[in-house]
């Protein structure tokens, strides 16, 4: 399926580093979720919790991929950028992005707001039929507090980086377990497509939409999560798509 040429469609999703389980029970997803990335047939995928490397599972995993997870997940002809946010004892993993139209520019800013959780942005420029249209990935932190001053620094960098007239999409992972960050994000101008709340956490059962796509400069058309059980299986949140006019 391919989207109208008016149509700019837009995934986000929390991989949970392609690994799910715990102990002797873990498993490696990174390969299903390849071909999930693909059946999403989304314009541009907002991606958190992506592994660029971590070298104690790539010993115990015998199909561990040579490429970093963003290389190795973007579908044929996709670009894909990352950006780290944490570094940890066997590796790191941050935020991503896959485009299928050609990207411009990239940069990353930090947001971490403690020492015990390290998290930042990644904001790129994608021109998608010739018109430009900036992508920020976020992932929030969990706790409350946090979030509020994560939001703060999101609309000063938004001022700072991201022309006034220029359309933008901010796509994650936002940790928030009400909607408190969706009224902060109405406030800086910017909407959801959704009328209704679209769960995507925890993945088996659903309660909650953790995860958010909001915009300026486009028209929310639809908002949806896919449907079927094997979307359960691949990560402990499910995706969500959205849809947006121009």
């Amino acid at each position: 399926m391919n989207t109208p040429q008016d149509t700019l469609r837009i995934a986000t999703y929390n991989i949970h580093k392609g690994v799910q389980g715990l102990g002797l029970r873990r498993r490696l997803e990174i390969h299903n979720l390849g071909h999930a990335v693909e059946q999403l047939d989304a314009d541009i995928v907002c991606l958190q919790e992506v592994r660029k490397l971590h070298r104690r599972q790539a010993q115990q995993f015998t199909r561990w991929p040579d490429l970093p997870q963003a290389e190795f997940l973007a579908p044929e002809g996709y670009e894909s950028v990352y950006r780290t946010n944490a570094v940890t004892r066997h590796g790191e993993h941050g935020n991503a992005l896959l485009s299928r139209w050609p990207v411009v520019t990239h940069q990353h800013e930090d947001m971490s707001d403690h020492r015990f959780e390290q998290r930042g942005l990644l904001h790129v420029e994608v021109a998608v039929q010739g018109r430009a249209v900036h992508v920020i990935v976020i992932h929030l932190g969990l706790i409350p507090a946090s979030r509020v001053r994560q939001v703060a620094q999101l609309r000063r960098y938004i001022e700072r980086e991201v022309p006034h007239a220029a359309a933008l999409v901010v796509a994650g992972d936002f940790n928030d377990w009400g909607t408190r960050s969706q009224h902060a994000m109405n406030a800086i101008g910017l909407r959801s497509s959704d009328t209704v709340r679209c769960p995507t956490y925890p993945s088996r059962l659903p309660v909650v939409q953790l995860d958010q796509i909001f915009a300026r400069g486009l028209r929310p058309l639809h908002l949806h999560v896919p449907r079927g059980r094997i979307w359960g299986q691949m990560s402990d949140h499910l995706p969500l798509i959205a849809e947006f006019g121009f």
